[in-house]
C-alpha cells in the first residue's frame, strides 16, 4: 500500500468514526445509553451524597460506595465534602440570605439559570468547609484523585463518549454534564423553594415539586425533606413515591445498605380539624 492509499484509507477510517463511532451504535441505543447514565448519577446524587453523606440516614457498605463516588467523578466532577458542606448551610440557613442558593434570596432565574456556579462560589468559603464538611470521605482516593483532580474523570468520560459513538458523543456527554446542574441544582433548589404542594408548613419555603419522585430520584418531594431532613424516605402520603427510597431497599435487600434514620409516617390528626400531623417511625 502506498502512501496515498494509506491516507486514503485512515480518512475513510476517521470519517466512518466521526459518523459511526468504535461501537456502531443505533441512534435508539445511544439515546438509551444517555439516560440510563444520567439516572445513574441521579441515583449516586441523592443516594450518596444526600442521604449518606449530607444527613447520614442511610450507610453504605464500601462497594456501594466506592462505585458512587467514582461515577460521580467521572460524571459530575463534584467533590463530596464541597456538596456535602453546602447542603447542611443550607439547611442550616434556609431561605435567609446566608441560605448559599434560595429562590427567596436570590431569584427565581438566577437559581434555576446558575444554580451550579452558586454551589461553587459557596465551596470556596474554607470555613464553611471546616464547620459543615466533617465526616466525608478522606482515604487515598479522595486525597490523591478525587478531589485534587476532580476534572480529570469528566474528561475521561468525554474520551469514553466520543470513542465509543463519534461526534453525536459530544452531544451525549453535555447532556451527561448538563443534568445535575439543571436538575438537582437549579429545579430542586430554585422550584423546590418556589412553587408546589406542601404536606407540612415550616419556616423556610420548601415545597413538594410533584407526588412522584421519579424523573430527579425522589428529590421532588423537598417540602417533605425539609421536615424531616435525616430521614432515608421521602415520601409521606399514599400517594407520594420516592424511587430513591426504592434504590436504598434493594440495596439494603443485597446487604449494600442499611437504613440509619426510620422513615416517618402520617397519622390522621383529631377529626374535628383534620389535620395531618407527623411521627416518627
Amino acid at each position: 500500500m502506498d502512501m496515498t492509499d494509506f491516507l486514503t484509507t485512515l480518512q475513510d477510517a476517521f470519517f466512518d468514526w466521526l459518523v459511526h463511532g468504535l461501537g456502531g451504535f443505533s441512534g435508539w441505543q445511544i439515546v438509551t445509553y444517555t439516560l440510563v447514565t444520567t439516572h445513574i448519577t441521579i441515583a449516586a446524587v441523592t443516594i450518596f451524597l444526600h442521604r449518606s453523606q449530607a444527613h447520614r440516614s442511610v450507610e453504605l457498605r464500601p462497594l456501594a460506595s466506592h462505585f458512587f463516588r467514582c461515577w460521580l467523578w467521572l460524571s459530575t466532577s463534584i467533590v463530596t465534602r464541597e456538596w456535602v458542606a453546602v447542603h447542611r448551610k443550607h439547611h442550616a440557613a434556609c431561605d435567609t440570605p446566608e441560605d448559599p442558593h434560595s429562590p427567596q434570596t436570590r431569584g427565581i432565574a438566577v437559581v434555576l439559570l446558575r444554580g451550579s456556579e452558586l454551589y461553587a462560589a459557596a465551596a470556596k468559603d474554607s470555613q464553611m468547609l471546616d464547620q459543615y464538611g466533617a465526616g466525608t470521605p478522606n482515604d487515598w482516593l479522595e486525597r490523591k484523585l478525587y478531589t485534587p483532580h476532580s476534572l480529570y474523570g469528566v474528561g475521561l468520560m468525554l474520551a469514553i463518549d466520543l470513542l465509543a459513538f463519534g461526534a453525536i458523543g459530544a452531544t451525549v456527554w453535555a447532556v451527561q454534564m448538563l443534568w445535575i446542574p439543571v436538575s438537582a441544582a437549579g429545579i430542586v433548589n430554585g422550584i423546590g423553594h418556589w412553587w408546589g404542594y406542601r404536606n407540612f408548613e415550616l419556616a423556610d419555603a420548601s415545597r413538594n415539586i410533584v407526588p412522584w419522585g421519579i424523573l430527579i430520584g425522589g428529590e421532588e418531594l423537598h417540602n417533605n425533606h425539609h421536615t424531616y431532613p435525616t430521614s432515608a424516605k421521602l415520601s409521606v402520603r399514599r400517594y407520594e413515591f420516592d424511587l430513591g427510597w426504592a434504590y436504598i431497599r434493594v440495596l439494603e435487600m443485597l446487604g449494600l445498605a442499611t437504613v440509619r434514620r426510620g422513615h416517618p409516617q402520617l397519622r390522621l390528626g383529631s377529626a374535628r380539624r383534620g389535620r395531618w400531623r407527623m411521627r416518627p417511625c
